[in-house]
C-alpha cells in the first residue's frame, strides 16, 4: 500500500513532501524518511530535534476519499492512536497521549505529529502527517527536559525498519475507521488514553497559573477543562501549557 522514498537528509521531511506533490501527482500513501532531519518542524513552528540514524523522522501524503475540514479533529485521533498502539506492547501502562498529539511515557514525550491539510470546498483532499518518534537516541538537550526515548524506557535497542512497519499498518487500521466514518470509536479511544483526564493539574495560559481538570475535547479540537470554580473553559491548542 505504501511508497517508501529514503532520504540520507533534508531539513523537513513534511516540507520536502508537500513541495515534491506540488511539482507532480505522487501516489496516494507516499512516504519520505529521513536518516537525518536538519530543521524538523513540531505544531505550530516549534523545531524536532532529532540525532540522526537513532530516530524515526517521516512524513506521509494521504487522501482520504471525503473528509469534511469540521471531521480534522478525528484524523488526530485516528493518527495519535496509531501512534499509540503501535508502542503500547513495549511501554504499556506507561503510554498515553499528550493533547493535542504528544505520545508521552509517564511525564516524557517520545513522539510528536504534525499534520497538515490541504483544503478544498469544505474537504481535506490532502493531509501530509509528519511523525518523530525517539527511538534509540540516549541524550537530549539542556532545553527539552522532559524528552525520552524507547530506549530510555524500555532499556533495549529498537530496530526501525520494524518500528516503521508497525506505525504503518496500524495507520491503515485507523484509516479505516476514518473512511468508514467511524468517529464513535475514534472519540472515545481518543479520550481514553488522554493524558492527565480527569485530574487536577497545573496550567498556565501565559498570564496565570491555575488549576484544571481534562473534560472532554470539543469537536473542534480545543481542550475542555474545568476550573477549580466549577466553570468549564475552552482552549485552543497553545493557549495553554501544562506544568
Amino acid at each position: 500500500m505504501f511508497t517508501i522514498v529514503k532520504l540520507q537528509a533534508t531539513n523537513s521531511t513534511n516540507t520536502y513532501l508537500k513541495e515534491w506533490a506540488k511539482k507532480c501527482v505522487l501516489k496516494n500513501a507516499t512516504v519520505v524518511i529521513a536518516t537525518i532531519q536538519n530543521n524538523g518542524r513540531g505544531q505550530q513552528g516549534e523545531t524536532w530535534q532529532s540525532e540522526a540514524g537513532k530516530n524515526l523522522t517521516f512524513s506521509l501524503l494521504y487522501r482520504f476519499k471525503k473528509l469534511a475540514l469540521n471531521e480534522q479533529f478525528y484524523l488526530n485521533c485516528a493518527i495519535s492512536l496509531a501512534l499509540y498502539d503501535s508502542l503500547v506492547p513495549f511501554v504499556k501502562d506507561k503510554l498515553s497521549i499528550k493533547w493535542p498529539n504528544d505520545i508521552m511515557s509517564d511525564h516524557q514525550k517520545i513522539g510528536g505529529i504534525l499534520i497538515e491539510n490541504t483544503v478544498k470546498s469544505g474537504l481535506i483532499t490532502q493531509s501530509v502527517i509528519g511523525i518523530g518518534l525517539n527511538v534509540n537516541q540516549l541524550q537530549f538537550s539542556n532545553n527539552l527536559p522532559n524528552a525520552s526515548s524507547l530506549k530510555l524506557v524500555c532499556n533495549q535497542d529498537f530496530n526501525l525498519e520494524v518500528m516503521l512497519q508497525n506505525i504503518l499498518k496500524a495507520l491503515v487500521d485507523k484509516f479505516e475507521h476514518i473512511e468508514s466514518k467511524d468517529f464513535i470509536n475514534l472519540r472515545a479511544s481518543y479520550l481514553k488514553r488522554l493524558y492527565k483526564k480527569g485530574i487536577f493539574s497545573n496550567y498556565s495560559d501565559g498570564n496565570q497559573i491555575f488549576k484544571g481538570k481534562i473534560c472532554d475535547v470539543n469537536l473542534d479540537g480545543s481542550l475542555l477543562l474545568e476550573l477549580e470554580n466549577g466553570e468549564l473553559k475552552s482552549f485552543i491548542n497553545k493557549s495553554i501549557s501544562y506544568l
